[in-house]
C-alpha cells in the first residue's frame, strides 16, 4: 500500500471517538462526493432510454424508434461516453463505501458485520419497493446482494482485490460466450422466442409493452413486476452480479491506493485519460461498427458485439475518474465541482428523484409519453433534470445534513434517528455519504 493510500485509510480507521456513528465533516473526502455526483448525473442519459422506450431498445437501438440522423448520433455518443461507464464508477464507489464504513466502525471498537448487513438489508428493501412500485430498472437490490459478499473481501490487499475483481467481471463474458456457442443448438422455436424477448420483439409484443406502460399505475403493475423479476433473476445471474461484484472489489482497491481521494499525482490521472482515449474509445467504436456490419443480428451483436464495450468501458470509466480527480485538484475548477459534490452527497435521493420525474413524464400515471419521445428529446429532458438536481441539491445541502433518503437509510442502519437539519452549534455533525 502506498503512502497516499495509508494516509487516506488512517483518516478513517484511527478515529479516537468511541462512537460507531457516521464520520464527521472533518473526516469527509469531498472528492468522493464529486465523483459520486459525476456518476449519478452520467447514469441518467442511459437510464432515460429505459424509462422512455421499450426494453429491447436499450440493448438493440434498432428495435424501436428513429435511429437516423441526430437520434443516431445521440445514441452513438451515449454509448461511447456513458453506457456502462458511470454505473461502473458507481459500483466502484459503493465498494469503497463498504470499506470506509466498516473500517470506521472497527476503529470505534465495534463489530461492523451487524451494521453492514442491516445496511445492505434495508437497501434491498428500498430496491424492491423501487422496482415493483415504480421502475423495473432498479440497481439497489443488486447492490445490496453484491455488497453482502463484497464485505468478505474488504481486508485484502489492493493487488488481490483487483485480481479478484477482474476475475468476477470475466465470468459474465464466459457465460455470454457459452450462450453464443449454445444458441444454434437450441430448438428453432426456442431460439426465435429468445431473440424476440431480448432483442427484437414482434409488433404485438411492442404494442403490449407500450399499452402497459401507458396505462395507469395499477395497469402497469403486471408488466413492471415481470420486467423486474426477469432482471433480478436472469439479469443478475448472467451479468449484473459478476460485473457489479467485480467493480466493487476494484473500487475498494482504488480507494486503498488513494485514487479516489485525489491524492495521487496528476500523471496517474492523465494516464487513465490516455488509456480511455487511445484504447477504450477505439475498441468501443470497433464494436459499434462490428454490430453495423452484422446488421445488428442477434447472436453476433448481443453475445459478441456487447463484449467490446463491456471491457473497454472499464478503461473509459477510469478516464472519467482521472478527469474528475484532476478537476477536483484544480483550484480554478473547484467552484464548479461544489454543486456536483452536493448531487453526490444526495446520490440515493437523486437516483429516486430521476425515477419519480421520468416515470411521471413517460408512464401512464403521469403524462403517458412512453414510446413517443426520440433520443434527442430524451437528452434534452436529461439536461433539464441535471440542472434541477444541481440547483436543488446545492440548496438542500445548505440546510440539511443528508438527503431525505440518505437520512432514512442511516437512521434505519444505525437503528437510531440521525440529526437531519444543520444547526450552527453542531456544524461538525454533518455525516458522510458513504
Amino acid at each position: 500500500m502506498s503512502t497516499a493510500s495509508a494516509n487516506v485509510a488512517t483518516r478513517f480507521v484511527s478515529r479516537a471517538s468511541g462512537s460507531a456513528g457516521p464520520v464527521t465533516a472533518k473526516e469527509r473526502i469531498i472528492s468522493l462526493d464529486v465523483l459520486r455526483g459525476v456518476a449519478l448525473l452520467g447514469i441518467l442519459p442511459m437510464n432515460i432510454q429505459a424509462f422512455s422506450m421499450i426494453s429491447a431498445a436499450y440493448m438493440n437501438p434498432t428495435a424501436y424508434g428513429n435511429f437516423h440522423g441526430a437520434n443516431y448520433w445521440v445514441w452513438y455518443f451515449c454509448h461511447l461516453l456513458a453506457d456502462e461507464k458511470f454505473i461502473t464508477i458507481f459500483s466502484m464507489l459503493f465498494g469503497a463505501g463498504i470499506f470506509l464504513m466498516t473500517s470506521h466502525v472497527e476503529a470505534a471498537g465495534r463489530k461492523p458485520a451487524p451494521l453492514h448487513y442491516r445496511r445492505m438489508g434495508w437497501l434491498i428493501v428500498f430496491g424492491l419497493m423501487h422496482s415493483y412500485l415504480l421502475w423495473f430498472g432498479d440497481i439497489l437490490v443488486c447492490y445490496g446482494l453484491c455488497g453482502m459478499l463484497a464485505y468478505c473481501y474488504r481486508k485484502m490487499s489492493p493487488r488481490r482485490l483487483i485480481i479478484y475483481g477482474v476475475g468476477f467481471i470475466a465470468v459474465a463474458s464466459i457465460l455470454f460466450a457459452w450462450m453464443a456457442w449454445s444458441l444454434p443448438h437450441m430448438p428453432a422455436a426456442k431460439q426465435e422466442l429468445f431473440r424476440q424477448v431480448i432483442w427484437e420483439p414482434t409488433p404485438a409484443m411492442k404494442a403490449h409493452e407500450l399499452a402497459a406502460y401507458r396505462s395507469g399505475w395499477i395497469g402497469e403493475m403486471g408488466q413492471r413486476a415481470n420486467d423486474s423479476l426477469t432482471g433480478e433473476i436472469s439479469g443478475f445471474i448472467y451479468l449484473a452480479f459478476w460485473r457489479v461484484e467485480g467493480c466493487m472489489l476494484i473500487g475498494m482497491a482504488l480507494f486503498k491506493l488513494g485514487v479516489f481521494s485525489a491524492q495521487r499525482a496528476a500523471k496517474l490521472y492523465w494516464t487513465f485519460i490516455a488509456a480511455a482515449i487511445l484504447i477504450g474509445f477505439p475498441v468501443i467504436i470497433y464494436g459499434v461498427h462490428h454490430d453495423i456490419a452484422a446488421g445488428w443480428e442477434f447472436r453476433q451483436s448481443f453475445f459478441i458485439g456487447t463484449q467490446y464495450n463491456y471491457w473497454a468501458s472499464m478503461l473509459v470509466s477510469l478516464g472519467w475518474v482521472g478527469a474528475t480527480m484532476l478537476a477536483y485538484q484544480s483550484s480554478s475548477l473547484r467552484r464548479f465541482t461544489k454543486p456536483i459534490a452536493a448531487v453526490g452527497r444526495m446520490a440515493f435521493s437523486n437516483y429516486i428523484f430521476d425515477t419519480v420525474v421520468c416515470t411521471t413524464i413517460f408512464y401512464g400515471f403521469g403524462f403517458g409519453l412512453f414510446g413517443t419521445v426520440g433520443r434527442v428529446t430524451q437528452i434534452e429532458i436529461a439536461l433539464a433534470i441535471w440542472i434541477a438536481q444541481l440547483i436543488l441539491s446545492s440548496i438542500w445541502m445548505r440546510y440539511f445534513q443528508f438527503g431525505p433518503l440518505e437520512w432514512l437509510w442511516r437512521s434505519l442502519t444505525y437503528w437510531k434517528r440521525q440529526p437531519f437539519r444543520k444547526v450552527p452549534q453542531a456544524s461538525e455533525a454533518v455525516v458522510a455519504a458513504v
